[in-house]
């Protein structure tokens, strides 16, 4: 680890400094490429979620009475602040996480346009005057909540704290953020930059430690006005329960399972090689990923080869080799991914593995796997499974693309490579998901609202959308 974050302590984040844990407990953060230790965290339990809500809440009425012009000058120091740091935070994600250098940039880059992004929208959303007539004025205001839990998961570590915490200190809310238990360090570092910009303390507190304990007890507490949740159906499940007790707002954004359809009409090249990416960037581990791709009989035998060159040709290694895939997050998701591929082989899928000959044996790497012969019965069409692999599975028209996508327990996203311009509108008119990419997955950014359906969650993220969902709308009528 570089001389800029080695000693520079890790826990709790409260009132603008990193303070020891209340239980004394400490929990180590490992590389995923090598197996070594990066560094021992302080443990946050209910008692330190306690003392972040009592920060954020006494820093909440100063922070909220800011006019917007200045919040949002202060996200954008922060923004700029990223990028001057962009090495120091992926080379946190990168030790964190397993992520290769190249995304780990690209990821703190995404950060830093969230904070541009809200921070230039800051004095622009406005309330509406609403018409009853010569003898009353009526108008609405966007208010912020106050408090605002956030439980992040370790996929993608700084950017999706970032894509809550933006929006909701635009708004004027403060935040306690837990990060995923994994990969908590760029959270923390955030926080640090966040008050040398400026940010009051108190402001972004930070609670780095378990979803039993600290996840739970910051969804529990009183203080905490809305909640939002990033991760598993069955935690989300559970998050909403809580959240639903206390009569507070959430927002969850749960699993796929995201069917990407290429039709015989598509430009072959483009969509191999996109639906190659929707599946193998982050070695899969996106909850938006194309993780089944749906191939027009035609056209299939040809795509099967385009992603088994691909895979072949992939190049693997360490996140600070740079290669392009790097490993999953710990040796546990190794062992689940891998018993996912022993799934397909018991029921009856050909399987194709592709990566180099030799990966490094301490690391927790998951070869590029294709499944041939795939129908949406199958476990492995149905389940998340988190990690470089792809289901295929053939259709003959329109009618049945549709009806294979839809037959799915998630709804977040949804790909469709095609020239025609009729049928792309059709096809994303039908698919029951929150977002449909056209002849480019993942197209869109921090502009565009992101969510799903089913059991993917409900509630917005990013774009304007995103950012109303950390206010309530209060209406206020005078009569002349």
């Amino acid at each position: 680890m570089s001389s800029a974050t080695i000693g520079r302590g890790w826990g709790p984040f409260v009132d603008g400094v990193v303070v020891p844990a209340s239980s004394g407990r400490t929990f180590d953060t490992v590389d995923p490429s090598t197996g070594d230790v990066v560094e021992g965290v302080h443990e946050a339990d209910h008692l330190d979620v306690d003392r972040a809500v009592v920060s954020a809440a006494s820093a909440f009425p100063a922070w909220r009475a800011l006019k917007p012009l200045e919040r949002g000058r202060l996200l954008l120091r922060l923004s700029e602040a990223l990028l001057a740091n962009l090495d120091r935070f992926a080379e946190l994600e990168s030790l964190d996480a397993g992520k290769p250098l190249w995304l780990a940039r690209g990821d703190v880059v995404g950060t830093a346009r969230y904070f541009e992004y809200y921070g230039s929208m800051a004095d622009k959303l406005q309330g509406e005057t609403i018409p009853l007539g010569d003898g009353y004025l009526s108008y609405t205001r966007h208010e912020p909540f106050g408090v605002v839990g956030v439980i992040t998961p370790w996929n993608g570590p700084v950017q999706q704290i970032a894509r809550s915490l933006a929006p909701a200190l635009m708004m004027g809310n403060t935040v306690v953020a837990k990060p995923a238990e994994q990969t908590p360090l760029s959270c923390i570092e955030l926080a640090r930059l966040a008050i040398e910009c400026g940010i009051h303390p108190g402001v972004f507190n930070v609670v780095p430690g378990f979803g039993d304990v600290a996840g739970a007890a910051l969804v529990e507490n009183p203080g905490v006005r809305k909640v939002v949740f990033t991760g598993s159906v069955a935690t989300g499940r559970l998050v909403a329960v809580a959240a639903a007790k206390r009569l507070i707002p959430v927002t969850l954004e749960l699993g796929g399972k995201s069917a990407d359809i290429i039709f015989a009409d598509a430009d072959l090249d483009a969509a191999v090689r996109g639906a190659w990416l929707a599946i193998n960037v982050n070695a899969g581990q996106i909850c938006s990923a194309g993780s089944r791709l749906l191939v027009q009989a035609e056209v299939h035998d040809r795509v099967v080869d385009g992603l088994t060159r691909l895979n072949a040709e992939m190049t693997m290694g360490s996140g600070s080799d740079d290669r392009f895939m790097g490993p999953v997050v710990t040796s546990a998701h190794q062992t689940r991914v891998e018993a996912y591929i022993e799934v397909a082989r018991t029921e009856g899928v050909t399987v194709i593995r592709g990566g180099p000959e030799n990966l490094p044996e301490a690391g927790c790497f998951v070869r590029p796997t294709l499944f041939v012969g795939v129908t949406n019965d199958m476990r492995v069409a149905q389940e998340e499974i988190f990690g470089p692999v792809l289901s295929v599975i053939p259709f003959e028209d329109e009618a049945e693309a549709v009806a294979i996508a839809n037959d799915s327990e998630y709804g977040l996203a949804a790909g469709i490579w095609t020239s025609n311009l009729g049928r792309a509108h059709r096809v994303a008119a039908q698919i029951e998901a929150g977002q449909v990419y056209v002849n480019e997955y993942w197209a869109g950014g921090v502009e565009t609202p992101f969510g799903g359906v089913k059991n993917s969650g409900y509630g917005r993220e990013k774009g304007v959308a995103g950012a109303l969902t950390y206010s309530y709308l209060k209406s206020v009528t005078i009569k002349l």
